[in-house]
């Protein structure tokens, strides 16, 4: 892109909103930080006795009675 087209482009941008200052680089954006992945244990469906990696806090308190989500689909 040109210069010119730079400057015009930037001029429509400050026209629809005054506060425009400009692209500052991607540097400036505040990011939120990442959430940790959840806990993850591995556990034995009770139905096809394949192994799952399930998310801690959804096990039953009965762990030989889980059921996988494949197989409480079908």
């Amino acid at each position: 892109m040109s210069r010119r087209k730079d400057r015009e482009r930037f001029q429509r941008m400050k026209e629809q909103n005054p506060d425009y200052v400009g692209f500052r680089g991607a540097d400036t954006a505040v990011a939120a930080p990442p959430t940790p992945p959840p806990a993850l244990e591995s556990i034995t469906c009770s139905v096809c006795q394949r192994r799952r990696n399930v998310p801690v806090d959804t096990l039953p308190e009965d762990r030989a009675e889980y059921v996988c989500l494949r197989c409480q689909d079908g």
